[in-house]
């Protein structure tokens, strides 16, 4: 886990040598005013699966802090990193 005063000295490519992957969570929620509306927050950072002590962290504050009461989350995670998956494709596409 990263200590908070680490944090911003840490690359993206460090992190991800220490398992971290980009991570992005869907969160869905209701606010006391509109109970019957759901409604949808994105939140991205690196974390760690299968834990993610990033992402409850930020539930945790969520639950302590915000009015909207949690729904669901929906987590996805990019695959661990390696050399670039770029295709070349001989297209030409002409607009009028």
């Amino acid at each position: 886990m990263l200590e908070r005063r680490e944090e911003a000295d840490v690359t993206a490519f460090e992190l991800q040598l220490q398992g971290y992957r980009l991570t992005t969570a869907e969160i869905i929620y209701r606010l006391p005013d509109h109970p019957a509306l759901l409604q949808s927050f994105i939140w991205q950072k690196f974390d760690l699966a299968p834990d993610y002590p990033e992402l409850r962290r930020f539930l945790e504050f969520w639950s302590r802090s915000i009015e909207g009461k949690l729904h669901s989350v929906n987590v996805k995670q990019s695959t661990a990193f390696g050399p670039p998956r770029f295709r070349h494709h001989k297209h030409e596409l002409t607009m009028h």
